[in-house]
This record gives C-alpha cells, structure tokens and sequence, in this order.
C-alpha cells in the first residue's frame, strides 16, 4: 500500500513519462499539441485520461450547468456514432447521464482496459498502447467534427 504522496508521485512520474513519449506526435493538423490536457476548443466538452490501481480509461466528457445544451451536445455526439466508432476503429461505451466522483452531471463516451495497474510501472506500456492509439484518433474525428459543436 502506498501513502498519498507516494501515490501522488506515481502517478505524476507515469503522466510526465506518457506526456514525454506523446510530445514528439503532431496533432491531426501536424501542430504540436498537450495530448495531456488536450484543448477541444469547446468549454463543455473535454477528452480525458485516467489510469487507477484496477484499469485505464480514456473518455469524451460533457459537462454543462445547463441541462439543454448538455443534452444537445450529447445528443450531436450520437448522431456522430458511426464516425466515431470508424475513427476509433472499435465501439465505446455510450453514458447519456452520469454523476461524476464531484455529484456533477455528465454525458460520457469511453472505453476501459481492465487488469492494468498505474502502480506497476511493468503495466505502463499496456497503458500507453491502450491511450496513445485512442487520443490520437480521438484528434483526427475533432478535426472533422469540431464545427459542429461551435
């Protein structure tokens, strides 16, 4: 078992490592890009990465204190399903409502990859063959898609 702060540093060593590994990549524009804390350009709508002690996900989150415009988001997103899931080249799991770790409410779309472990640095490159293909081709359907969201 690990303090919080051994953990905090764990976690904070993969994340630079995954960062580093990721910085030489260009995004689907060829420009250098944060895959860490990819900007999508629309306040609501968030591409995010988590790796625990059990797995690694890696999800489309909307988030929006008003419940239409979450909704329309969501719902634009459905509609994008076959472009998503061709670009991904495998299906995702669809949330239309979701209550985040905060008790804030959310749309998700994401995949998971069970039985790998942050705190096994062994398990760091299945995690970063699970992410890197999955940010990257989550960039190249934002870039066909991102106008409609603007």
């Amino acid at each position: 078992m690990y303090t919080k702060q051994e953990a905090s540093l764990i976690k904070k060593k993969f994340w630079t490592s995954f960062g580093r590994y990721l910085q030489p990549v260009p995004n689907a524009e060829g420009e250098n890009i944060n895959w860490l804390n990819y900007k999508t350009g629309i306040r609501d709508i968030f591409f995010r990465m988590d790796v625990d002690a059990v797995s690694a996900q890696i999800a489309i989150e909307i988030k929006h204190t008003v419940n239409s415009l979450d909704n329309r988001y969501y719902e634009q997103l459905l509609a994008m399903r076959t472009m998503l899931e061709n670009t991904l080249g495998e299906t995702w799991q669809w949330q239309p409502e979701v209550q985040d770790e905060f008790g804030a409410v959310l749309s998700r779309v994401y995949t998971t990859k069970p039985g790998v472990n942050i705190f096994k640095e062994s398990d760091w490159p299945a995690i970063i063959t699970f992410l890197k293909p999955r940010i990257i081709a989550l960039d190249e359907f934002w870039l066909q898609v991102k106008d409609v969201f603007s």
